[in-house]
C-alpha cells in the first residue's frame, strides 16, 4: 500500500505564494509520476501539473507561468510551488501518484489541502 501526505496549503491575500508538498510513503518500487489535482466547490477535479520520474512537466493553462511542479525521485516526494495567486485558484488540491506493480500504473491520491486566497 502506498501513502500520499500533503501539507502547505493554507490562507493567503491575492498575489501571495503557496508551496505545497506531498511524500509518498508505502512499498514503492518504482514511482511512475506525482502530480497536483484541484477541486473547487462544484466544479469537477482538474489537473493542475504533474512531473514524471524522467522529470517531464506538463500545466494547466491557468496555472503556466505562476506554479512549478518540482520531484525529489530519491525521497518520493512532489512540490507545488505557486506564485501570483489569485481568488480563482482557490480549492482543495490533491497529490496524485502513480506507481508501477509489474509495470502496471496503480493510482492513489492523497487526502487534499485547502488552498484559499482571499483578502
Amino acid at each position: 500500500q502506498v501513502q500520499l501526505v500533503e501539507s502547505g496549503g493554507g490562507l493567503v491575500q491575492p498575489g501571495g505564494s503557496l508551496r505545497l508538498s506531498c511524500a509518498a510513503s508505502g512499498t514503492i518500487f518504482s514511482l511512475n509520476s506525482m502530480g497536483w489535482y484541484r477541486q473547487a466547490p462544484g466544479k469537477e477535479r482538474e489537473l493542475v501539473a504533474r512531473i514524471t520520474s524522467g522529470g517531464m512537466t506538463n500545466y494547466a493553462d491557468s496555472v503556466k507561468g505562476r506554479f512549478t511542479i518540482s520531484g525529489d525521485n530519491a525521497k518520493n516526494t512532489v512540490h507545488l510551488q505557486m506564485n501570483s495567486l489569485k481568488p480563482e485558484d482557490t480549492a482543495v488540491y490533491y497529490c496524485r501518484a502513480f506507481v508501477l506493480r509489474s509495470g502496471v500504473p496503480i493510482q492513489y491520491w492523497g487526502q487534499g489541502t485547502q488552498v484559499t486566497i482571499s483578502s
